[in-house]
């Protein structure tokens, strides 16, 4: 199963550092039947983006909590056996939301995805938006809306150090 795993950079730095990108559980983003059903489409290639959609709001989310990390939404691809994943349950959990039970080497990652530089702006003004949008507040619902307008990079694994800014 295809999971997306959204990050920040220092969380991606750290994953780098350790070759392992969680110790199970942690969350991440698939097509689930939940998401089936809010995307309403059958279309694999449409709800895998729909699932890194998600993953890139999470993203966002971990961003809003953490005001030191540098400004850009990251969403690792990871391929895992379909054991090792279960859909989030709880009333509260997003469409496509799931749990990945196990520890993921990062060499597993398919790729990463991540905002590029002229991002930055949209990024930080939805981060800080963020709790009035999930409060119902349209205005600050816009400003989320326009960091998604911004699409993820594709990048390689090998291009890590690189994005990293690192040798």
């Amino acid at each position: 199963m295809r999971v997306y795993v959204p990050l920040t950079l220092p969380g991606l730095a750290e994953a780098h550092r350790t070759g392992e990108l969680g110790a199970g559980p942690f969350s991440g983003y698939a097509v689930t039947p939940a998401l089936r059903a809010w995307y309403r489409s059958d279309d694999v290639e449409e709800l895998e983006y729909a699932a890194l959609g998600r993953a890139a709001l999470a993203s966002l989310r971990l961003l809003a909590a953490d005001e030191d990390a540098p400004r850009r939404r990251i969403v690792v691809a990871v391929d895992v056996a379909d054991g090792a994943v279960t859909a989030a349950s709880d009333g509260g959990a997003e469409p496509g939301e799931v749990t990945v039970k196990v520890t993921v080497p990062l060499a597993k990652a398919a790729a990463v995805h991540a905002d590029a530089d002229d991002a930055e702006r949209a990024v930080t003004a939805a981060a800080r938006a963020l709790a009035a949008a999930d409060g119902g507040d349209e205005a600050a619902q816009t400003v989320v809306d326009e960091a998604e307008d911004h699409e993820l990079l594709w990048f390689a694994t090998q291009e890590l150090p690189n994005l990293l800014g690192r040798p």
